[in-house]
């Protein structure tokens, strides 16, 4: 823009470089400027110039005609006075919308919020702007209700009834005329729409949409989480009955277009509990003496076709959801536990990655094709692990870990064929899937190793007793060779030559850890004597966090410091916007191998058949839709995962009050601690208000609570006593206090 233009000097007015300015971004309306490129546009070279430049910047972004989209990087903000947006309601009152067309989230107060709802579709226009503070927006339209339902308690009273939501975004209870309560009891958890909320009244008005069954009842608990996330809790009957419809009859003719792997040594290896087997891998031995390795993924999409009702309904879904002590499928029964689930001594359809490599892990070859194979064994971990650990060909820490099962005295083992029958072929698989995890962490991989609860549950969903899953060498086994095939099939097609477009695929993607989170992180374990480097190339910054997480290993601080650094990372997350994956250290990255339980892996399954048979690349935008709501399910379904965990954990310490735990402190809030316990990892809370030998003041960067005038001490990681005060199921929370020594 600045051609043509004098020379900027000292004596530059201020009203001539702000036109200057506003050209620039009205003739380049969708670019984003860094301070640099500004000053070099406008041909700025001396100091004066730069900071009258920086005055007005700071000016058009306060006065929203600019957007400063990172630290000193702006564009043009197109987004007009009105607008409409998506409303998001917040438990903290702070409520935000986001444009519809696009854009970061504007802050809404409350008493601007019209009582829109989250997801309601909203007109809004900005409000003036206070110096030194952030936009607002103020609802002036609800344009169209979102589907957002409230879970929680029904209190029927005369001629009326209240539902009691622990939805912390909801100041007040929900009224219900009782003409509205579906027929619900008095106690009951129900299911409630907001009808309305008029302007002037404190409590919004709704109606009962399902009713999930007396409160404290298991089922009606579980269901009640998956409704609080939005998630379905039962099957559509129509989808079934499509799915029933399916023939699992595998034609000759469908044998014939494919290729045929029934005689090849093939298992599957899985949890003990698991009915849905979506990987198997074969192995044998080819005279040249290399090994071939088949990766087999049940064929999903040659059953479920695009656009079919089963189709859409697992779209709706987009993932399997793992509660406690249920599954909700993304897919039918039918389909997901015996037509597409590769079960032992069953013909099925797959869809295969099939290597060739050496005695050193090294893929000489390999090609993906529509198989029919058939399982000779179904594994458990444990099972397979035995085998390891019997012929010494487990990793030395495999020996001292604890067991990673709980006692299941209805389970008599997964097969009549003895476990050693394939110990050739486990150890193999073992001996190269350490090779290639070796690989991995030389080239950066970033190595968290961290055991997961779970429960021990009787038949009326009781908690009985809480054991933790630990990965060793059967579960790592499996992993790799599903990571190895994931890559090499989004290699195959994101890797171009130059000057090439990539066809569309979704790519699993992991950014880069959060710079200040990871300079927080640098400064942090400075006091237990650790140092990190936080700048240099990716392999760097991940070789450093290695380091860390091998040094801290079987040291007291191992939990906390791994805690802090978990939070520096970014989430993984779907995108046809290939990034690559940091924390698997892969520059392309894919899901290929649960289609049984994750709509991104059908996508993949579906495009890939495409492209083989010659077909154009898919579009783009319809692609990154799907990631995106993919995406957001995904995190959707890890909250109704950790919330009925936490449930669990509650009922499971509710028979414990007043006795006395070993703890470390796992969180540090304003509102007080958190604890786990050790023995158990059961987390509840120690209240700020509980603290009363002090005045306690949270500091947030150093994750403590420190004492203003005996400057005592709590921070992350620290070993406590603690008594159990109270469980409350419906809040899903544990009060403890904290035992002085």
């Amino acid at each position: 823009m600045a051609k043509g233009k004098k020379k900027a000097s000292t004596r530059i007015r201020k009203r001539e470089l702000f036109r200057w300015i506003m050209e620039l971004f009205q003739n380049n309306p969708t670019e984003v400027f860094d301070i640099k490129r500004l000053f070099k546009e406008l041909r700025l070279d001396t100091h004066a110039s730069k900071m009258l430049c920086i005055d007005i910047l700071e000016d058009l972004a306060m006065d929203d005609y600019i957007k400063e989209v990172e630290k000193w990087q702006f564009r043009l903000n197109t987004t007009g006075q009105v607008f409409e947006a998506i409303f998001n309601r917040k438990a903290n009152g702070k409520n935000t919308v986001t444009p519809v067309d696009g854009g970061e989230p504007i802050l809404v107060a409350e008493r601007n919020s019209l009582h829109a709802m989250s997801g309601d579709k909203v007109k809004v226009t900005m409000l003036a702007r206070r110096k030194h503070h952030v936009r607002e927006a103020q609802v002036v339209e609800i344009l169209e209700r979102g589907d957002k339902t409230f879970v929680g308690k029904l209190e029927i009273r005369k001629d009326f009834a209240f539902l009691l939501t622990e939805d912390r975004t909801l100041a007040n209870d929900i009224f219900i005329p009782k003409k509205s309560i579906k027929g619900a009891q008095n106690g009951d958890k129900v299911v409630v729409k907001i009808t309305e909320w008029p302007e002037q009244a404190k409590n919004p008005i709704g109606k009962v949409v399902d009713v999930l069954g007396k409160s404290g009842d298991n089922n009606t608990e579980m269901h009640a989480i998956l409704a609080e996330y939005g998630l379905p809790y039962t099957y559509p009957k129509n989808v079934e009955d499509e799915a029933n419809k399916i023939d699992p009859e595998i034609t000759e003719e469908e044998i014939a277009r494919r290729e045929d792997l029934r005689n090849v040594t093939t298992f599957t290896i899985d949890p003990r509990d698991a009915k849905d087997f979506d990987d198997a891998l074969s192995i044998r031995k080819k005279s040249d003496g290399l090994w071939e390795i088949g990766v087999h993924i049940a064929d999903v999409s040659h059953y479920v076709k695009e656009g079919s009702l089963i189709d859409k309904e697992a779209v709706k879904r987009a993932t399997s959801v793992y509660l406690v002590d249920r599954t909700i499928p993304m897919l039918p029964e039918r389909l997901c536990n015996f037509i597409c689930s590769l079960r032992p001594n069953e013909e099925k359809l797959a869809y295969s990655v099939i290597f060739t490599m050496n005695d050193k892990a090294v893929v000489k070859d390999w090609h993906l094709a529509h198989t029919v194979i058939k399982s000779d064994r179904r594994f458990t971990y444990e099972e397979v692990q035995e085998v390891l650990e019997k012929y010494n060909e487990a990793s030395p820490e495999d020996y001292n870990m604890p067991g990673d099962h709980a006692a299941d005295p209805n389970f008599s083992g997964s097969s009549t064929i003895p476990a050693e029958t394939f110990k050739e072929e486990l150890i193999t698989l073992n001996r190269l899937a350490k090779q290639l995890r070796a690989k991995r962490f030389e080239n950066g991989a970033i190595n968290f190793d961290r055991s997961e609860v779970r429960f021990d549950i009787d038949k009326e969903g009781k908690p009985i007793g809480v054991y933790f899953k630990v990965a060793k060498d059967a579960n790592k086994l499996i992993e790799e060779f599903m990571l190895l095939a994931n890559r090499t099939v989004a290699e195959s097609i994101g890797k171009v030559t130059k000057n090439k477009n990539a066809k569309t695929l979704p790519y699993r993607i992991h950014d880069l850890p959060d710079p200040d989170k990871l300079m927080n992180l640098s400064d942090f374990i400075v006091k237990f004597g650790y140092k990190l480097k936080t700048t240099g190339t990716k392999q760097e910054i991940s070789k450093g966090l290695n380091k860390l997480l091998k040094d801290i290993h079987g040291k007291k601080e191992q939990n906390l410091i791994e805690t802090v650094s978990l939070r520096a990372m970014m989430k993984a997350r779907y995108s046809t916007h290939n990034i690559g994956h940091y924390g698997l250290a892969f520059d392309y990255y894919t899901h290929f191998t649960s289609p049984i339980r994750r709509y991104p892996d059908i996508m993949v399954h579906r495009l890939l058949t495409r492209y083989a048979d010659g077909g154009r690349s898919a579009n783009q935008d319809k692609y990154e839709e799907l990631c995106e709501h993919s995406s957001d399910m995904e995190q959707l379904a890890a909250g109704a995962e950790r919330a009925s965990i936490k449930y669990k954990q509650v009922e499971f310490m509710s028979d414990k009050m007043g006795e006395i735990f070993e703890g470390t402190i796992s969180g540090v809030t304003e509102f007080g601690l958190y604890v786990e316990v050790n023995e158990n990892k059961c987390e509840g809370m120690v209240p700020l208000r509980d603290l009363d030998d002090d005045y306690y003041e949270f500091d947030e960067r150093n994750y403590c609570l420190w004492g203003r005038k005996h400057h005592h001490r709590y921070s992350l990681g620290d070993s406590v006593k603690i008594k159990v005060a109270k469980a409350n199921l419906e809040k899903k929370q544990l009060d403890f206090v904290l035992i002085k020594e």
